[in-house]
């Protein structure tokens, strides 16, 4: 069974690829993944470091994301927003709403999760679900980030010349051959669900968005009041269909433990970051290590008075750089 995405020449000519990754789509995808052992070489090393993470707080937010089928409403986590703006959105979700979107989404289900039944008796815990969100891409997600984009902007390059030199079509066949099929002006999606149908995108086009935790079945979603978008793996070479099961792995590793040891996870995760991101300013180093601009600044303040990184100044803005000194402890740092 597939689904099938129907095309006009106006949903060619809208159809377009998303600016980058999902940091909330990522974790979507991983707490199913950690639901699951598939994929093992892609995906077992970074299980086996999440799952010491986990903490008691975070376990309703497997009852909400099941491994298999669509989360509640309002635990959407598939908007290109950051997490702290997520977390007020969903602080903000009126009761009413919730329940809806609990009640609509729990219907049918046996047995109901325990967080479900917590959830209907009082609504005001939705904060507590928000701050878990929160909690969970900090340690699930954010710690991967920098190499994440890393991989995400390398497949951007190539997705966009093979768009300039083959056109909308190609790009379309070429997405991820063994679970999206191009049969023009149908788009065929084999899902993990096995979800059977059709979907006119009206004239609206299709949003392409890139994924390194989604590296086999593809998501999607055709909202009403919004444009359909579906994902695809991001790759490594032009000539592969996925990032290979290495990449993925090596993408979703730590900065090196003895790093870690040395300088704390977070410190060392900056290091990683100026390194992997060399110019970048704090804003930018904030953004890609997952923590706050003060927090960035002050980790980078510590790691050039000990030389291990340099800033420059370009107009008002200061930029990051890794130095030789931090350059040769990262090269012979153990993973």
């Amino acid at each position: 069974m597939t689904l099938r995405i129907h095309f006009t020449a106006e949903d060619l000519a809208r159809t377009h690829l998303a600016s980058g990754v999902r940091p909330l789509l990522e974790l979507d995808i991983g707490i199913r993944l950690l639901q699951e052992r598939s994929h093992p070489v892609r995906f077992d090393a970074w299980r086996r470091r999440a799952v010491p993470r986990l903490q008691p707080r975070l376990a309703p937010l497997f009852d909400f994301i099941p491994a298999l089928g669509p989360s509640a409403d309002f635990l959407d986590l598939s908007a290109p927003e950051a997490p702290d703006h997520f977390l007020e959105r969903l602080r903000s979700t009126p009761a009413r709403r919730v329940v809806e979107d609990l009640e609509r989404w729990a219907a049918g289900r046996q047995p109901v999760p325990r967080a479900v039944r917590q959830l209907r008796q009082d609504a005001s815990l939705v904060r507590h679900l928000a701050e878990a969100v929160l909690t969970a891409h900090e340690l699930l997600v954010a710690p991967y980030w920098p190499r994440i984009e890393q991989l995400a902007g390398a497949d951007r390059v190539l997705r966009q010349q093979q768009l300039a030199e083959h056109g909308v079509e190609r790009l379309l066949s070429e997405l991820n051959p063994r679970y999206i099929t191009w049969s023009a002006p149908v788009l065929h999606l084999t899902t993990a669900s096995n979800r059977d149908g059709d979907i006119h995108l009206a004239g609206r086009g299709l949003l392409l968005v890139p994924t390194v935790f989604g590296a086999h079945y593809p998501a999607y979603d055709h909202p009403d009041d919004g444009q359909p978008w579906i994902t695809f793996p991001v790759k490594d070479s032009a000539h592969a269909t996925t990032a290979s099961a290495v990449v993925t792995a090596g993408a979703l590793s730590d900065a090196p433990s003895s790093l870690r040891a040395l300088l704390g996870r977070t410190r060392a995760t900056v290091l990683w970051v100026i390194a992997e991101h060399t110019g970048c300013t704090t804003t930018q180093l904030a953004a890609h290590a997952g923590i706050s601009p003060a927090s960035a600044s002050e980790h980078a303040s510590v790691l050039r008075k000990a030389g291990l990184t340099a800033l420059t100044r370009d107009g008002k803005a200061a930029r990051h750089s890794i130095s030789p000194s931090g350059r040769i402890l990262l090269n012979s740092a153990d993973v």
